[in-house]
């Protein structure tokens, strides 16, 4: 009981600090991102995304460099995208007076995120199929296979940039530029702390309950090192920006799958993704992704009834987890 208290106790600090780390980094972004002029579709899906995105990316890093847990940080960016997909436009919804979205929301973002689906899962097939030592059940990531997400990621900003070409800026020259990227290096710090706080306690509660450490990747990381991403969605959805809200959940979730789960192989040299475990997973990730494009592009906004739905979507989630924590069910095998 004394560890499961000081686990539990870990995970609320270390969730305290990349909130707090979130909050610098959000203000930071938006008072860079005005001054350099960038476009609301821009600034939501590359500067912000990527930003919040540094604890998805942290907890890969920290796992499989210092805890040698690649699987607890692949747990992270899985579970993060299907809270992102979820609860955070859900939020975003129900705090706000209306949650409208674009056609560029989802026929560029939305569209753009299910190419990253694809071409990870493309990416575990070239694995599985090239890689000696690649089965029908498990698939051998390395190191050049990992640049495939990556040089996409980097067709993904081209494709911004262009926005960016075409955009008159409108800059804003109150903004003290050394402090704001100083502001924003703190702001990294912190959440990088925290993230590291949240392995340790996800780690102790593998060890405590006997479980696979992706699945405490997938619940406790994933919904800790979301917060960044619905701080900044949430307060951009209340000053009636859905645009912002909306494209950050995408390219959070673009940058997770493109680049996170790479740098994690190119950190560890190569690693072994059982189907047994990441099929399930990966294909709840799918079918979350159906229902928030169809919901979204429904009126082109979302309805508090629709979100609503997301959150008993995410809560079926939890308990499918829960089951599989306390070995009630098997669905996720090989870890």
């Amino acid at each position: 009981m004394p560890g499961l208290l000081l686990a539990l106790g870990l995970a609320v600090v270390a969730t305290a600090v990349i909130w707090k780390g979130s909050e610098y980094l959000e203000q930071s972004a938006e008072r860079l991102s005005a001054y350099y002029g960038l476009p609301v579709a821009v600034h939501g899906a590359v500067v912000v995304a990527v930003g919040s995105s540094f604890p998805e990316l942290s907890s890969v890093v920290i796992s499989t460099v210092v805890h040698g847990e690649f699987s607890l940080g692949v747990g992270a960016i899985v579970g993060s995208a299907i809270f992102n997909l979820l609860v955070i436009p859900a939020l975003s919804a129900l705090f706000s007076d209306e949650l409208a979205v674009t056609r560029d929301v989802v026929h560029k973002d939305a569209q753009f995120y299910i190419i990253s689906v694809l071409v990870l899962f493309i990416m575990f097939a070239l694995g599985a199929t090239y890689v000696p030592g690649g089965t029908n059940q498990a698939a051998i990531l390395t190191p050049p296979l990992a640049v495939i997400p990556i040089a996409t990621y980097g067709i993904y900003v081209f494709l911004h940039q262009q926005d960016v070409s075409e955009h008159a800026p409108e800059r804003s020259t109150d903004v003290d530029v050394g402090r704001e990227w100083a502001v924003l290096a703190v702001a990294l710090v912190l959440i990088a702390v925290g993230v590291e706080g949240i392995v340790r306690a996800a780690l102790d509660l593998g060890e405590i309950f006997g479980t696979p450490s992706l699945l405490w990747g997938l619940t406790v990381i994933a919904a800790a090192t979301s917060l960044p991403d619905a701080f900044v969605s949430v307060n951009a959805a209340r000053e009636g920006s859905g645009v912002t809200s909306l494209t950050n959940v995408l390219g959070s979730n673009t940058f997770n799958l493109l680049v996170a789960i790479p740098v994690g192989v190119l950190l560890g040299g190569s690693t072994t993704v059982n189907f047994l475990a990441a099929i399930p997973t990966m294909g709840f990730l799918a079918f979350a992704t159906l229902v928030f494009i169809v919901f979204t592009r429904t009126d082109l906004e979302l309805s508090d009834r629709e979100a609503y739905g997301f959150l008993g979507l995410y809560a079926l989630f939890l308990a499918w987890m829960a089951l599989e924590i306390l070995g009630l069910i098997e669905t996720v095998r090989g870890i």
